[in-house]
């Protein structure tokens, strides 16, 4: 019997596929053939670390030496200047721990000081960060917090003393179901929303 080439291809493939397919249920465990076994097994690195020396910077290193004078960031301090001319120092660090709210609530004094233009700026704040949960009053009912409960109302016996610590500690690390908002508003927008909901607190 004459057997023709398409016929001998065609066996071969379905000896090919019956192998790969009995091979392949022997271990239940196996990944099977590795086709790019570096992207599978690629050495797992740490951040910062360094396992083998770098041949491209001169000194060997994956990171690079910070320019001379910079000044580690626990250590920075900043100052903001009102319209007054009073300079209040220290508004960028805020080294206290999420579980450290007591200590915020006697430790913390708002640094900015008062004033209807920055009364104002932390309106303008709170209606972009805030009001959605808290309600345009504070009273808890913004068109989130309606569906998300809990939000509380700032004009009640039970929040109206809240002081500046607090809400500062409250606005950077969360509470009860509130998440973090540090990385939505920097520490001296964080402190005109202090102002604001100090305003917010009497009932106005």
């Amino acid at each position: 019997m004459k057997v023709s080439l398409k016929n001998i291809t065609l066996a071969l493939s379905i000896a090919t596929f019956s192998t790969a397919v009995l091979t392949s249920c022997s271990d239940n465990n196996s990944t099977g053939w590795e086709f790019a076994p570096n992207m599978y097994n690629s050495r797992a690195y740490e951040p910062l670390s360094q396992w083998r020396a770098n041949t491209i910077n001169a000194d060997g290193k994956d990171m690079r030496s910070p320019v001379e004078g910079t000044i580690a960031r626990a250590n920075y301090h900043t100052t903001f200047l009102q319209d007054d001319s009073t300079t209040v120092n220290d508004l960028m660090v805020y080294n206290l721990p999420k579980d450290s709210i007591a200590v915020a609530e006697v430790s913390l004094k708002n640094p900015i000081p008062w004033s209807d233009k920055v009364e104002e700026e932390g309106k303008v704040l709170y209606e972009r960060n805030c009001q959605h949960c808290h309600g345009e009053k504070g009273a808890g009912d913004g068109a989130v917090g309606k569906v998300y409960k809990g939000v509380p109302n700032y004009a009640s016996d039970a929040y109206k003393n809240m002081n500046d610590g607090h809400i500062f500690h409250v606005i950077t690390f969360g509470k009860g179901r509130m998440w973090a908002h540090a990385s939505q508003v920097n520490p001296e927008e964080r402190w005109k929303i202090v102002h604001y909901v100090h305003r917010l607190q009497l009932g106005n």
